[in-house]
């Protein structure tokens, strides 16, 4: 009986998943207005969101602001 009630808790569980589709840093990237939407919610209230999606919110903004660290030219060093 006690292996039954387990193995009903356990299906339960595991059947239990996210209703919000996942966001990944290029996704973000992607999406401005998502990106924008997110970042105000992470003023507001980041206990609601979580650590790691205001993480991957922050590091989205940053990529958007610095780009992805390549630049088209190369300084030359007065001789």
């Amino acid at each position: 009986m006690k292996s039954l009630l387990v193995l009903v808790i356990t299906l339960a569980v595991s059947g239990c998943s996210p209703s919000e589709p996942t966001d990944t840093v290029a996704s973000l990237i992607a999406n401005p207005e998502r990106l924008r939407d997110l970042r105000k919610q992470c003023k507001l209230d980041r206990a609601k969101l979580g650590d790691e999606l205001c993480n991957m919110v922050a590091d989205a903004t940053r990529k958007r602001f610095m780009g992805d660290g390549t630049v088209p030219y190369t300084q030359q060093l007065a001789q």
